[in-house]
């Protein structure tokens, strides 16, 4: 439990609240899963694609490992999150103009670093808009709806992936260049923000402002002896580093191992199967945590995953396939659902939200870096042995979501002592 005043009912609607989550989760989902992938492959070719396209994650996850806290501790200075919100789109949306015409000009290796440049701006962007706009769940939504909430915005993540997916599968059908898609995701990130923002309004504008002193700011070096955020930022962490090891390789698994002719539209599709999943999940989810706590509901949702991840390997079928790909999605949906609530009811102090949630994000941000030696290991596995790569990368995702299941329990029921109180 956090230091401020509980509230009696939240000052936003939890749709309009996450609007901006949707557009977010749409926007990488076409980004990370289906651009990134296909145009890496064209710029550096096959024997390189896994080591490229995991140099572009880890380049990316060294932003924002670094962006979301030191901007959140701008935000909770001025007491505002909507003006970091609009620059931040605006830096996002320049980014995918930039990617868009590097692989209009596509030249090998020189276009290549020009599409690192856009993709740059992409994650500076879009991490300099999300600290200060996570911080307004535990700002404007009192414990016992931070369920409700978190709910909602697993549910609509879960919607703008599954937009995201169909998205890009019509524009491939359509066999439209790569602009189109780009544009489309411009569009789908702009909307939910300008949503958001109205639907936040005068909230934003009650911000605390925090250097009155009423309420005491735990330092960056004393913030993780609070147990609470400690093992919360550590079982968020695992479960992301799991999602890490093989999302970005996913079209590769479907093209190399299930022998897709079209392994672009059979990972959509794929996609597609776990993102429908996690909708009828990720609501009921969050309103059950509301009820009996966060912990099993995350027990339930981290074992499937560990188990199906490890069921991918043996997948005769490609119809197999994406039958896991169901199951799976009812862990991630149950796990998303309670993912923000427990973040929220584990932040120590009000006068900190931004730059706290900044942190708590990094923990899912920071995994991305394992998509750098997990590219190198499937391409040295798979040299040494047909499909050996996609046996290693699952499996090193199968014992990640089984950590985070194992040390969840460390984390306390019910939040009792903050460790900033009010002064």
């Amino acid at each position: 439990m956090t230091t401020s005043a509980p509230l009696e009912r939240a000052a936003v609607s939890p749709w309009a609240l996450s609007a901006f989550w949707f557009g977010t989760a749409f926007h990488w989902l076409v980004i990370l899963l289906s651009l990134v992938p296909a145009n890496v492959l064209h710029f550096v070719g096959e024997a390189h694609k896994g080591t490229y396209v995991g140099l572009l994650t880890l380049i990316g996850a060294a932003m924002a490992l670094v962006i979301p806290p030191l901007v959140g501790a701008q935000s909770d200075r001025l007491g505002r999150r909507l003006p970091y919100l609009r620059l931040g789109v605006g830096v996002n949306l320049v980014g995918l103009v930039v990617m868009a015409l590097a692989v209009a000009g596509l030249s090998g290796m020189g276009g290549f670093w020009v599409y690192v440049l856009g993709f740059l701006l992409v994650q500076f962007g879009n991490n300099y808009a999300t600290a200060p706009y996570s911080a307004l769940i535990p700002q404007l939504v009192p414990v016992s709806q931070r369920g409700r909430y978190s709910g909602a915005m697993g549910m609509l993540q879960a919607a703008g992936q599954l937009l995201g997916a169909v998205g890009a599968l019509v524009v491939s059908l359509l066999k439209l260049p790569d602009a189109a898609l780009f544009a489309l995701v411009g569009v789908m990130l702009l909307i939910p923000a300008l949503v958001t923002m109205r639907g936040v309004g005068s909230a934003d504008r009650a911000a605390p402002v925090t250097t009155s002193g009423n309420v005491s700011r735990p330092s960056w070096t004393t913030l993780f002896a609070y147990k609470p955020f400690l093992w919360v930022f550590v079982t968020r962490a695992l479960f992301a580093l799991g999602q890490y090891s093989v999302q970005p390789f996913l079209q590769f698994y479907n093209r190399d191992v299930l022998k897709q002719g079209n392994p672009v539209q059979s990972n959509l599709y794929m996609l597609a199967a776990i993102i429908v999943a996690s909708i009828v999940s990720a609501l009921i989810g969050g309103r059950i945590s509301d009820r009996v706590g966060r912990k099993p509901v995350i027990y339930v949702a981290g074992t499937t995953m560990a188990v199906t991840a490890l069921l991918f390997l043996v997948a005769p079928s490609f119809l197999v396939a994406v039958g896991l790909a169901v199951v799976f999605g009812l862990g991630y949906g149950a796990f998303t659902s309670v993912d923000w609530a427990l973040g929220s009811d584990a932040m120590p102090s009000s006068a900190s939200y931004a730059r706290d949630m900044g942190i708590w994000h990094v923990a899912f941000v920071a995994p991305q870096f394992i998509g750098g030696p997990q590219g190198a290991l499937l391409d040295w596995g798979n040299a040494q042995s047909p499909n050996l790569g996609y046996t290693l990368v699952f499996a090193v995702a199968a014992v990640f979501f089984a950590l985070g299941v194992i040390l969840v329990r460390n984390v306390p029921d019910r939040v009792q002592t903050p460790l900033a109180q009010p002064a």
